[in-house]
């Protein structure tokens, strides 16, 4: 398909810059294709879902992955340069792929250091890609390199924020859900980001349950997708885990008559990787690049949580897919002409997903 299929205009005030306070106050639009759009708040997530439903939710946890520092010298005639990195997946313990700016300063074997508050983080460049992206070899091992991004990195806001504000303290909450517990995330799983206390109470109480995956969101979500059609596009990988205790109690309550409520897109790329194509969940450990555009048959999410999504991006191919393209078309419409908060900090949608006999 022509990526231009999934474009549309955004009117720049309708950037969140900020979360909903609280979470759960955040704005629902509920998209069930061939019926009425129905606006609603997160805090009512329960009523639009039945008892038996499971929700399965991304437990990753962001760390602080982005970093500024300089390129050393390498001779006389090239002084030092300063440098921003992204870290976007591990590769083993101090080892990273990373994207970088500017890259033209950057060749392979440079030296960089990044600094903050006295502390020192030294990488040597390994690799170096064909857009930005390098391979970081850092002198330490994964519990020392952990310690010292935490000591000398920052949040790495999504660009569309970044670009507008600087991080600041209330991001170090904002920008994590209550519920993050496995570091290596350099992007909020953000549908989750509206969930408080109050909400679980309200799904367990209508019998609703929930269960977690892992999936270490990397910066390549926020790629733009630079090729005209989708089929040209390379997707980047993410790392994933679910588990065989989760994927038992989730193919137990589909056989029950539950119905799988991705919460996010994170966690729908993960469960659709590990899914086969009879809908039966495997326990799953690995990297996955999946990517989904219309025409794909999801084998075992039924209904997906996650926020508005930029145009022209991966996301809204995954959501047209799930959905279909002109329900989506007409639901984005009605989020921008009735005030809808878009992108990481913004509202949320809830998505049943479109026929697929």
């Amino acid at each position: 398909m022509r990526v231009d299929e999934f474009d549309f205009e955004l009117p720049q005030d309708c950037i969140a810059l900020r979360p909903a306070n609280p979470r759960d106050s955040a704005r629902l639009l509920v998209i069930r294709p061939d019926e009425p759009l129905t606006d609603d708040r997160v805090s009512s997530l329960a009523s639009c879902l039945k008892p038996g439903d499971v929700l399965v939710l991304n437990d990753t946890k962001v760390i602080p992955a982005q970093l500024e520092g300089l390129r050393l010298p390498r001779s006389p005639e090239f002084p030092p340069a300063k440098i921003s990195a992204t870290l976007h997946m591990r590769i083993s313990g101090g080892v990273w792929d990373a994207f970088i700016r500017p890259a033209k300063k950057i060749q392979v074997g440079d030296q960089l250091v990044f600094e903050k508050d006295g502390v020192s983080l030294h990488a040597e460049v390994s690799r170096k890609g064909d857009a930005g992206e390098v391979q970081l070899v850092f002198l330490l091992n994964a519990a020392e390199l952990d310690a010292a991004l935490f000591a000398v990195g920052h949040i790495p806001l999504p660009p569309y924020i970044a670009s507008k504000r600087a991080e600041d303290n209330h991001d170090k909450a904002d920008y994590q859900t209550i519920y993050a517990r496995e570091d290596g995330a350099v992007a909020a799983p953000t549908a989750g980001l509206h969930f408080t206390e109050d909400l679980f109470a309200s799904l367990s109480a209508k019998g609703i349950t929930t269960q977690f995956v892992t999936l270490h969101v990397g910066a390549g979500t926020f790629l733009p997708v630079k090729a005209d059609d989708t089929t040209d596009h390379k997707m980047h990988f993410e790392t994933g885990t679910v588990s065989q205790k989760v994927a038992d109690n989730l193919n137990r309550a589909r056989a029950n008559g539950g119905r799988v409520v991705s919460v996010g897109t994170t966690s729908l790329r993960l469960l659709e990787s590990a899914a086969g194509e009879d809908g039966t969940l495997s326990a799953f450990h690995g990297a996955t690049d999946i990517f989904i555009t219309p025409g794909y048959k999801f084998r075992i999410v039924d209904i997906l949580m996650t926020n508005f999504h930029l145009p022209r991006s991966t996301l809204m191919m995954l959501v047209s897919a799930f959905s279909g393209l002109e329900t989506m078309r007409a639901a984005y419409r009605h989020a921008i002409a009735t005030g809808y908060r878009f992108y990481s900090y913004g509202d949320a949608s809830l998505l049943f997903r479109q026929d697929q006999t």
